[in-house]
């Protein structure tokens, strides 16, 4: 990771490659999960699967207007929290 810059990760997925180049995203904002859903849907974000639980953790499946699916996660201050 860069100093200041995204971290990207890269996982195994049980699903079959299904398209030429797949790629998913998943953002941890420095904000809050919360305050980042809410401003990627203002800016023209869906929602696709909402996969927060009761505890706090868990994520949301938003897709951007192409139709392009990232999560967005927990930010590190909601997990350390969380955690504790």
């Amino acid at each position: 990771m860069l100093p200041g810059g995204p971290a990207l990760y890269f996982n195994q997925v049980p699903e079959p490659k299904s398209v030429k180049n797949r790629l998913h995203l998943c953002l941890r904002p420095d904000t809050s999960r919360e305050a980042e859903v809410e401003r990627l849907l203002g800016l023209g974000a869906s929602l696709v699967d909402d996969l927060r639980k009761p505890d706090g953790w868990g994520w949301v499946v938003l897709a951007d207007p192409e139709g392009n699916e990232f999560c967005v996660l927990l930010a590190e201050s909601e997990r350390a929290a969380l955690s504790t």
